[in-house]
C-alpha cells in the first residue's frame, strides 16, 4: 500500500476549509479549530442487547458489577460486557479470513483513516435482498466523481441501516444458531468487484451497512477472502451512510485494540464540511 499521509493531510485541510501556509507567513492556520467546526457524524450503532450479531456468534450482553452508593458513601458504577468480536458495528482484521493476515493491533493508524468514498446502491439493494454490488457500480461512481483515491475508505450504502435492529428486515431471518445461516438475505459486495478493487485501486478498507461484506446467501465468503487476503480491512453494520456525500468526507475508524484479535467493536466517525 502506498503512503497516504499526504492524502490524509490534504483531505483534512480541504474538508476543514483552511489552507496550509509556510512558517514565514504571519498567520498560521488553526487546524484544530477548523476541525472542531466541521460536521462530525457517528457511523456506529449502539452496543446493547438488541445489537445484531451473526446467528452463530456470541451476542452482546451487559451485566452490572456495581451500581449505587458504595460503602464509602459515594456513587459508583461499573458494568461487565461479553460479546464475540464480529457483531454490531465492527471491524474485520485480515486475520479473520487470512491465516497470514495482520491482527487488530497490527493495523497501522494510517490504514484506519482516509478520504471517504460513498457508493449508493440503495435503490438496487432495497429492490433485491440478494443484490451483489458490482465493479460496474464502482465504475459508475468514478464516472461521476473521478477515480477512487489512494488510501480511500470505500463505503457501500445499501439502505439496510434503516432496518436496524429488527432481525427479520435487516438480516432476513429471526432464527438463531447454525440453522439460521441458510436463511440470511441481505446484499453484499460481489467477489468480482472485490477482485477488481485489489487489482486496480489502492484503498485502505471497505465498509457497508449490512451484517457482512459478503451477501447473506454466500457460503464461500469470497469477498472477505479476497479483501482480507490482500491485507485490507472491512467494516460491517455501519449506520447513517445516507448522511454522507459521495465524496469529500474524511473517515476515522478506530477498533478496540484487541491484541491478536481477528476483529473488534468499532467506533467509526466521518467528518464533512
Amino acid at each position: 500500500m502506498k503512503p497516504i499521509l499526504p492524502v490524509i493531510l490534504s483531505a483534512l485541510v480541504a474538508i476543514a476549509g483552511c489552507t496550509i501556509q509556510s512558517p514565514s507567513e504571519k498567520e498560521t492556520p488553526n487546524l484544530a479549530q477548523a476541525l472542531m467546526s466541521a460536521t462530525w457524524i457517528d457511523l456506529s450503532h449502539d452496543f446493547d442487547e438488541d445489537a445484531v450479531y451473526w446467528p452463530t456468534n456470541v451476542p452482546f450482553k451487559k451485566d452490572t458489577s456495581f451500581y449505587g452508593i458504595n460503602d464509602k458513601g459515594f456513587f459508583y458504577a461499573s458494568f461487565i460486557f461479553t460479546a464475540e468480536e464480529h457483531g454490531g458495528t465492527h471491524f474485520d482484521a485480515p486475520l479473520h479470513f487470512n491465516g497470514d493476515g495482520k491482527t487488530v493491533e497490527q493495523i497501522p493508524l494510517e490504514q484506519l483513516m482516509g478520504p471517504g468514498v460513498v457508493v449508493d446502491v440503495s435503490e438496487k439493494a432495497l429492490a433485491n435482498r440478494d443484490y451483489l454490488i458490482s465493479a460496474e457500480d464502482l465504475l459508475a461512481w468514478e464516472n461521476l466523481y473521478g477515480q477512487i483515491p489512494d488510501g480511500a475508505i470505500l463505503l457501500l450504502h445499501t439502505g439496510y441501516a434503516q432496518f436496524w435492529p429488527d432481525p427479520l428486515t435487516y438480516t432476513g431471518t429471526t432464527l438463531k444458531g447454525p440453522e439460521a445461516v441458510a436463511h440470511l438475505r441481505f446484499p453484499g459486495l460481489s467477489p468480482e468487484a472485490a477482485q477488481w478493487l485489489v487489482d486496480n485501486r489502492d484503498i485502505s478498507a471497505v465498509g457497508l451497512d449490512t451484517p457482512s461484506i459478503d451477501y447473506g446467501q454466500s457460503t464461500e465468503f469470497m469477498a472477505h477472502r479476497i479483501l482480507l487476503g490482500h491485507q485490507l480491512t472491512v467494516y460491517e453494520n455501519l449506520n447513517k451512510l445516507d448522511q454522507l456525500p459521495p465524496s469529500g468526507s474524511f473517515i476515522i475508524a478506530l477498533p478496540m485494540k484487541i491484541k491478536g484479535g481477528s476483529g473488534a467493536p468499532l467506533r467509526i466517525i466521518a467528518m464533512t464540511q
